[in-house]
């Protein structure tokens, strides 16, 4: 099967060819395709798949957010993890809030990034995400819990929210998750071991130990059927005792 992937760049298509081509055999061998042909001039992919069964159809399905996450400015590594199974792609445009002005995408790009590039540092720390911006769109990529929230606080950020609200966010929402997380690692399932109560032993003090004590020694008691000396042992009767057969 032959599949198109998403035009890379022209100014990109150097970095997701790779040195003497590492990154594309890289990106070839994690997605376990047959081929993968990019075209130096155009910026054009095509993959080759093996038969049905030989790969995994996945991949196949999220190799073209690998493509486009490199195209959009995402280091090659980091687009890469997009191949397993809990790591996702979300696209922000920033046209959407500002339109085509120019000058309005800078001004967000330059309030995302931060000075120093401190504030997309400390929204990557905050929500374990690799964030990319190019142009006029914001790529992030992560697991999912952490990826919902690194596009709401991009937006609020896009939308005009100031940096302390957008932090303070951030913090409530991993707080959230910390609590969330350690409630279920906290959630055990025990086997009840006890006997089942017959509702009298709150009523009697000692008679859950008697009858236990009783049961073990009926237990003890009891005669393998598969020993014959102990059943015909059992069988005898004492001196005083003796049966009495009667017709009715």
């Amino acid at each position: 099967m032959r599949q198109s992937l998403p035009r890379v760049p022209k100014d990109r298509i150097a970095v997701i060819i790779g040195a003497k081509g590492a990154t594309a055999k890289s990106i070839h061998r994690a997605a376990g395709c047959k081929e993968f042909n990019i075209d130096s001039d155009s910026g054009d992919i095509e993959v080759l798949w093996g038969e049905v069964g030989s790969y995994d159809p996945v991949k196949a399905m999220k190799l073209p957010d690998v493509v486009k996450a490199i195209g959009r400015g995402m280091a090659p590594n980091a687009a890469v993890k997009l191949l397993e199974d809990n790591h996702f792609f979300e696209l922000v445009d920033l046209r959407d809030f500002v339109g085509k002005r120019s000058n309005q995408q800078r001004r967000i790009r330059a309030r995302i990034i931060g000075r120093e590039g401190k504030i997309r540092k400390l929204i990557e720390n905050l929500t374990q995400t690799q964030i990319s911006i190019y142009n006029s769109t914001v790529v992030l990529v992560g697991e999912e819990g952490g990826l919902y929230s690194a596009r709401h606080a991009i937006e609020m950020l896009a939308g005009g929210s100031e940096h302390g609200s957008v932090i303070s966010f951030l913090e409530r929402d991993r707080k959230r998750a910390r609590l969330e997380s350690k409630s279920l690692d906290a959630f055990e399932e025990r086997e009840d071991t006890q006997r089942p109560s017959t509702g009298f032993d709150s009523l009697v003090p000692g008679l859950a130990e008697v009858s236990d004590r009783r049961h073990r020694r009926m237990r003890a008691a009891q005669v393998d059927p598969e020993d014959d000396d102990a059943v015909t042992d059992m069988m005898e009767l004492a001196e005083d005792e003796n049966v009495q057969w009667e017709e009715e």
